[in-house]
């Protein structure tokens, strides 16, 4: 399956728009705090602890909607953003998202 941010795939022809889908992943902010009390490798304002949990919450937000393509029967899924969104009563959780539109392409 391809995942992309453009409207549209070079080289392919969309032949069907199957819908527009999202996949969600939600991490505490208790995670973070634990995780920033044993963080040791600070380096120039960046945080490699950070980052990893960052990319596995976007990871399963992507495979989240990879597979609500597939149910519907697309093939690609185009026009993908992602967002990052802090909730909760005392901001207590971090979402991810990614949405896009399914599609069929030839």
């Amino acid at each position: 399956m391809q995942l992309t941010t453009t409207p549209s795939i070079e080289g392919k022809r969309i032949t069907k728009y199957c819908g527009v889908i999202a996949g969600e992943a939600i991490l505490g902010a208790n995670l973070f705090k634990d995780l920033f009390a044993g963080i040791r490798d600070l380096v120039g304002g960046r945080s490699a602890t950070y980052e990893k949990e960052l990319q596995r919450a976007r990871e399963i937000a992507l495979d989240e909607l990879q597979r609500r393509a597939q149910d519907l029967g697309a093939n690609a899924v185009i026009g993908i953003d992602i967002d990052y969104e802090i909730m909760g009563k005392e901001n207590g959780m971090l979402m991810v998202s990614a949405s896009g539109t399914a599609v069929i392409v030839e």
